[in-house]
């Protein structure tokens, strides 16, 4: 489906009334209306102005209808905009709603995007969407030899803590020597809630387990992607109505619930006494 006709498509679509009440006789009324959803789909294809087409995108992608189909073929195309910040929030937008069958979409933005932006938000929206497809490409994700942006390493490092699999293992382990300390510390996190064991940045103390433990798994605790959270702001306060867009942590989508013996072990097991 091209642009246009995701365009028309959405605009068919119901509950797109303007929320504005211009003769509201209060000092809410003072406040400006955000803009309707028909106003965002009209920002979100404008050929000219890729401001627009990011801030029309970001508002569908927050919207509670956000995830219907017609938006969602439009964030698909928006991922081949020629503006870099189009693109990166196009990535964020199938973040929030994408399924699975987006992972092979993102990992190909993680691998061949030249914007480090654009590869960040793929790397964490592969935090929320699960498909072992993807591992490999996470695993070349945190070599600095071939991502040479440190958010994206620290991002897919972060990633890799929803596959249980021993290259994975291995991968984080390499991930701890790595020159900038936050990729370190999201290898780690990742390696802890993979094994329940904590041995640190100690790269030969965690080999030495590797070599010596049977069931590198037995520990592992569930995995949660990482969300956004901020205070609220003074209107935010003021205002009942006003909530920061704070989001709730959860597992990603797409990820099989793991056995209740294995959480009970993960419980119950003590970590490492690295």
């Amino acid at each position: 489906m091209s642009v246009a006709g995701a365009s028309i498509l959405i605009a068919s679509c119901g509950g797109l009334a303007k929320n504005a009440n211009p003769k509201a006789d209060t000092i809410f009324s003072l406040i400006p209306a955000p803009p309707s959803p028909a106003e965002a789909v009209r920002w979100a294809v404008d050929p000219y102005d890729a401001d627009k087409r990011q801030r029309g995108i970001l508002l569908l992608a927050n919207a509670p209808f956000g995830g219907e189909v017609p938006y969602m073929e439009m964030y698909t195309l928006a991922t081949e905009d020629g503006d870099p910040a189009v693109r990166t929030v196009a990535v964020r937008a199938l973040a929030l709603h994408g399924s699975p069958d987006s992972a092979s979409l993102l990992a190909n933005i993680l691998t061949e995007d030249e914007a480090a932006t654009a590869r960040r938000e793929a790397a964490r929206a592969l935090q929320r969407i699960h498909n072992v497809e993807v591992v490999e490409t996470l695993m070349a994700a945190v070599d600095p030899s071939a991502e040479e942006d440190t958010d994206t390493r620290a991002y897919a490092a972060t990633a890799l803590g929803q596959y249980a699999e021993p290259r994975v293992v291995q991968a984080l382990i390499g991930a701890l020597q790595d020159r900038r300390l936050a990729v370190n510390h999201a290898a780690l996190e990742s390696l802890k809630t993979l094994t329940g064991e904590d041995y640190g940045l100690f790269t030969r103390r965690w080999l030495a387990w590797t070599d010596e433990t049977k069931e590198l798994f037995a520990g592992r605790t569930q995995y949660v992607y990482p969300v956004f959270h901020r205070d609220p702001t003074i209107v935010e306060l003021i205002l009942p109505w006003f909530d920061p867009p704070n989001e709730k942590p959860g597992s990603p989508v797409g990820m099989p619930a793991q056995a209740d013996a294995g959480r009970a072990a993960a419980t119950d097991r003590p970590g490492g006494s690295g």
